[in-house]
């Protein structure tokens, strides 16, 4: 009974450590591992395009078709296109980067971390005196904090351009009124915090999936299970940090003065 309350405490313990040290060491990543950090970026960025687009596109064209048949049936079609763009891009378009990001990124962590502790090279590190923390989790949580803001940009826009399609093939609206109409509700106090917030999905993105990947046994199987659980663990961190920042987001615009504008 003891082992079953101590081990997750202690475990949540170690976790928190691990993540303290590696923002200790995040400011220094662009300076010391710059050329690493442009390269894991790239990889997470530009790698996730097709997927990123795609979802975007998706969502985008299903949101429109499905809620242009409710409002219709109330004559307020008209007002589409300012609850879609409220609805994408303050919370669709970026919770769904998060997502999109923690199944590509996390498993790829988790599984890149798990195959280095497979094959010893963590232990080789230390041993050599170099610090595993600094040198391989922080340039990746670094380039996970740049792209997911980025990639949150690519999904809300590719998501008006599917519900722009959509109402150009089975709406009245003319291109030029849709865009003036999406603009309606949105303000830069709930744009820029949507956007930004999404660098938090890419800090639990990085931390956790390369914990996972770190505390995987060392067998070829458990590389394969570790891939497995950063995808979870992962998501959930996910929505987690996006339950958290439900309450963080207003206090902190409203104490920087931005809630009017």
């Amino acid at each position: 009974m003891a082992t079953i309350i101590t081990e997750p405490i202690g475990r949540a313990g170690r976790f928190l450590a691990f993540a303290a040290r590696t923002l200790l060491a995040l400011p220094a990543a662009p300076f010391r591992r710059g050329g690493e950090v442009v390269r894991l970026f790239e990889q997470v960025a530009v790698g996730g395009l097709p997927i990123v687009l795609g979802a975007g596109l998706s969502v985008g064209l299903v949101t429109w078709f499905q809620t242009h048949r409710l409002l219709a049936a109330h004559g307020a079609e008209a007002a589409l296109p300012s609850f879609l763009a409220v609805a994408v891009v303050v919370e669709l378009g970026p919770l769904l980067a998060g997502v999109l990001a923690a199944g590509r990124i996390g498993a790829g962590l988790a599984a890149e971390m798990g195959v280095m502790t497979l094959n010893e090279e963590i232990d080789a590190r230390i041993v050599l005196g170099a610090d595993p923390i600094a040198g391989l989790v922080a340039p990746r949580v670094a380039a996970c904090i740049l792209a997911v803001p980025l990639l949150t940009v690519l999904v809300d826009a590719s998501a008006l351009v599917g519900a722009l399609a959509a109402e150009g093939l089975a709406g009245k609206l003319s291109p030029q009124l849709f865009w003036r109409q999406s603009l309606v509700f949105l303000r830069l106090s709930d744009v820029i915090p949507a956007t930004l917030k999404t660098a938090a999905f890419g800090l639990a993105v990085g931390l956790v999936g390369c914990w996972v990947g770190l505390n995987a046994e060392r067998s070829a199987e458990e590389v394969g299970r570790a891939a497995t659980r950063g995808v979870v663990w992962t998501t959930l961190a996910v929505f987690a940090a996006n339950v958290g920042l439900v309450a963080l987001i207003p206090w902190a615009t409203g104490l920087l003065g931005l809630s009017g504008y």
